[in-house]
């Protein structure tokens, strides 16, 4: 079983729901703005993938923030306080689980990855 973490309404979500839905890809959903996202799930992906690929930097949340919000995602415990208080700038989706035996993490709809999950199951 797999977690896929994001938010509802992201058009992105809603294409990686369908493509697990088709796939047969059992998952659970975990809605950032229902659950908000805890500190030490943030320490342990920042560890598997780092910052640069968590933190969405192009899209509009992040361009909405100011210079100085910005610059405090440069380090760790500023960006774990960054994407617990706006958890939209947490690229979409991330998704977790385990594939025989193997921690599995793939951040942004990854179709390609999502179909290797599929001949696991």
């Amino acid at each position: 079983m797999y977690t896929i973490y994001g938010i509802k309404s992201c058009n992105t979500m809603k294409k990686a729901f369908t493509l697990l839905d088709e796939l047969g890809v059992p998952y659970n959903f975990h809605d950032y703005k229902k659950s908000g996202i805890d500190a030490a799930t943030l320490e342990t992906w920042i560890d598997q993938i780092g910052l640069d690929t968590l933190i969405n930097r192009k899209g509009t949340t992040w361009r909405a923030l100011s210079e100085t919000d910005q610059a405090a995602a440069n380090t760790r415990a500023g960006a774990i306080q960054l994407m617990q208080n706006k958890t939209s700038v947490i690229k979409r989706p991330i998704l977790v689980g385990d594939r025989a035996g193997k921690a599995v993490m793939i951040c942004g709809l990854q179709e390609d990855q999502y179909r290797q999950l599929a001949e696991a199951v």
